[in-house]
């Protein structure tokens, strides 16, 4: 007898732990009611762009009443976003827009999942979200250089803007206050402008440049200081002259050309640095000093006068 109780209680163990494999095996093989479910990653309720609410999207198996809460990291309910709707097979989706049911506020920063209750069945979702609405810190280390001549000659054709972020965030160069250009995600890096918006040349002048970062949430930095940069082709000094006939004169050029074409009158020819030196026409009047480069061209008003 007293063998035969021993034996007894681990026949029953026996049998109660393959019952149970035997149930988890059967859990195992049933599908989920939800499929592919996916849950914004990051949000910014008080950022007002597009990321400021997050969504919730699966595909039901079945038809089903539906309810969505938004909990913790201790697994407390946070907010309800849809309190036991009716819903058929099929995709799904909900929106929560970062706000705590009991305060009617901002929930604070940090990791959230989702709890779906269809009938009896409670399952939490592995996607988490993340409520974050520290806007990211950018500085800006370097543009240059400041004059530039975008005319695909490979010689000052373009702006770097090196910048620093402290996350990873995407950079946004604006060009006198309209976006333009936009860089990679990352915390360090260049944007390079070649003084075109839109695949349009910009004009020669001058254009307040500066950067704006947008973190993942979608929170917006302080733009880093403004820089100013002159789109130069090339330009000539002074633009106007007065000078005998046949006299020599000059004219400064400023250009990154290696070299230049000019023409006045009917005379023409190619030159190259910083000062061009002519003769002027003997014919008193009014003639025109043309300077070409790689087809941009400024002009001088030559006045041949007598005494």
């Amino acid at each position: 007898m007293r063998r035969f109780f021993p034996l007894a209680l681990t026949l029953a163990l026996l049998v109660g732990a393959a019952g149970a494999f035997a149930v988890t095996a059967r859990l195992k093989l049933v599908p989920s009611p939800i499929v592919t479910p996916e849950v914004t990653s990051t949000f910014s309720p008080i950022c007002g762009c597009p990321t400021a609410r997050a969504e919730i999207t699966f595909s039901l198996r079945e038809g089903s009443r539906v309810t969505v809460d938004v909990i913790d990291a201790e697994g407390e309910r946070v907010a309800r976003v849809a309190d036991g709707e009716r819903h058929d097979a099929g995709p799904v989706r909900f929106t929560w827009d970062g706000r705590e049911d009991a305060r009617n506020d901002v929930a604070p920063e940090g990791s959230y999942r989702m709890r779906v209750e269809l009938g009896r069945r409670t399952i939490v979702l592995h996607n988490e979200t993340e409520i974050d609405v520290t806007p990211p810190v950018l500085s800006a280390s370097e543009v240059a250089p400041t004059t530039f001549s975008p005319d695909g000659d490979r010689r000052a054709d373009k702006v770097r803007l090196a910048y620093r972020v402290s996350e990873r965030a995407t950079v946004v160069a604006m060009i006198n206050g309209r976006r333009t250009l936009v860089g990679r995600p990352r915390t360090e890096g260049k944007i390079e402008w070649y003084g075109k918006r839109d695949g349009e040349s910009m004009r020669p002048g001058l254009y307040a440049v500066t950067l704006v970062a947008f973190d993942r949430a979608g929170n917006r930095s302080q733009p880093a200081p403004t820089a100013v940069v002159r789109i130069r082709y090339v330009e000539l000094a002074p633009r106007r002259l007065r000078v005998r006939p046949g006299a020599r004169f000059a004219v400064r050029v400023s250009t990154d050309a290696r070299s230049y074409r000019w023409r006045l009158g009917r005379r023409q020819g190619t030159a190259s640095g910083e000062l061009l030196r002519l003769r002027a026409p003997r014919l008193v009047g009014r003639h025109t000093l043309r300077v070409f480069h790689n087809g941009h061209e400024a002009a001088v008003a030559l006045f041949v006068r007598r005494g």
